[in-house]
């Protein structure tokens, strides 16, 4: 537990599931409606430096959340995602984990998903020489 880390004192009424490992809330600042974080409670920064046990709770509480998100929001599909370090665009030195619905026409094309990140290298099914 770090007292500067603001998912280590993080305590508030947008917690959707806890557990022994992994508190499950509603992000702050969401991407889109239902973006929720997925936290555990043991303060570390990256998902390599997680326990066994860690990581089966993080995928126990990925499939939770989808649960509460699909009865609230009713999204036509997901995306999960991990920055790890701040070249992958991590600002919050503590692991956590986006899980972010998704709904038709929220973007024009939703092809590539997470690929968008490298927006250069994200369209793969066009030819880039014509």
């Amino acid at each position: 537990m770090s007292n500067e880390c603001i998912f280590c004192k993080f305590r508030d009424e947008r917690i959707l599931d806890e557990c022994e490992y992994t508190i499950t809330f509603l992000d702050t600042y969401p991407a889109t409606s239902g973006h929720t974080l997925i936290v555990p409670k043991r303060h570390f920064a990256s998902f390599f430096e997680a326990t066994e046990g860690e990581l089966l709770a993080i995928g126990k509480a990925i499939q939770k959340a989808k649960v509460i998100l699909d009865k609230e929001f009713a999204p036509a599909g997901y995306n999960i995602g991990i920055n790890v370090g701040e070249a992958a665009g991590q600002s919050v030195h503590h692991l956590h984990v986006h899980v972010m619905p998704r709904y038709k026409g929220d973007v024009e094309d939703p092809r590539g998903g997470v690929r968008w990140i490298l927006r250069n290298r994200a369209n793969y099914w066009e030819d880039k020489n014509s």
